[in-house]
């Protein structure tokens, strides 16, 4: 059961990951992420129905760790998808007082469950068997929270996965809320007299793109492809309409699948024997001047 899963769960993983790089729009990509989380949920659901758990450590073991895990991306992308369509329109301190409500009823649904919230990060198991085996039901639980089918739920399954999204949630959060301090600290744009355009191949762009973020230089290696897209599309002028199937082209090529870096790096040296060139000339024209 826990290869056949986990196997099941990493297949899932692979599938957001190409989400996040089609190039679709950032509502898609949710929405694309949310209906791979939901077919994986009922393919799990199918699969533990008809099998039989071989002690109370094995179904433990799926309704502590193995279903939270698929139950919480679930939650999670929701959670984003609906922070992203309901966000309200309006300068930066109205989504700043947005994001510190959500951050708020976040906190409130921690204070609410503080008691299995820190049953759950300090690695506790005395409750295991009473809070991770089916029959447990406990009424001290939120109804809403608890799933109809008693024989795919516990009493906190669902709680746990909520969670665990929430605090994945909290992080995402927070990250917006510093974009928004960090643009209100920023100083102000110096207006270029000559804007820079790009002129050379689109492919070209992209395969720069994606070699600048696969060595991390930005954001210590964390940033994601769509955002240096936009990032580039906007101070060039540009326009890459599909990138990740440009992208695409690049991994198919025969031969010189780096040509535009191969270009970078010949360019480069020539400047460098250029320069060093002219500083031998002058060093020769300094010696018998």
């Amino acid at each position: 059961m826990r290869t056949y899963t986990e196997r099941f769960y990493s297949a899932l993983e692979n599938q957001l990951n190409e989400v996040a790089i089609n190039g679709e729009s950032l509502t898609e990509q949710y929405k694309m992420s949310i209906q791979l989380c939901k077919k994986a949920m009922a393919k799990l659901k199918s699969y533990i129905s008809t099998y039989s758990f071989e002690n109370k450590e094995d179904e433990i073991y799926f309704f502590k760790v193995l279903k939270p895990q698929f139950y919480s991306k679930y939650i999670y992308f929701i959670n984003v998808y609906k922070f992203i369509m309901q966000a309200p329109p309006g300068g930066e301190g109205i989504l700043k007082d947005y994001i510190n409500y959500e951050l708020a009823d976040i906190k409130r649904f921690f204070d609410h469950n503080q008691s299995f919230y820190q049953y759950y990060r300090s690695g506790s198991t005395q409750m295991d068997e009473l809070y991770f085996t089916r029959g447990g039901f406990d009424v001290h639980v939120d109804l809403e929270e608890f799933e109809e089918d008693e024989q795919y739920s516990t009493s906190h399954d669902y709680k746990l996965s909520k969670i665990i999204a929430n605090e994945k949630y909290q992080d995402f959060l927070n990250l917006e809320l510093q974009k928004t301090l960090e643009h209100d600290d920023a100083p102000p744009e110096m207006g270029l007299e000559l804007p820079l355009t790009w002129t050379f191949n689109k492919t070209d762009l992209v395969e720069l793109i994606y070699a600048l973020v696969a060595l991390g230089v930005f954001n210590n290696g964390n940033s994601e492809i769509k955002t240096v897209v936009g990032f580039f599309q906007t101070i060039f002028h540009v326009d890459l309409g599909s990138y990740y199937h440009k992208y695409l082209d690049i991994v198919k090529r025969k031969k010189e699948r780096t040509a535009f870096l191969d270009k970078l790096k010949l360019a480069m040296l020539r400047r460098i024997e250029e320069k060093l060139d002219e500083e031998a000339s002058n060093q020769q024209k300094l010696k018998f001047g």
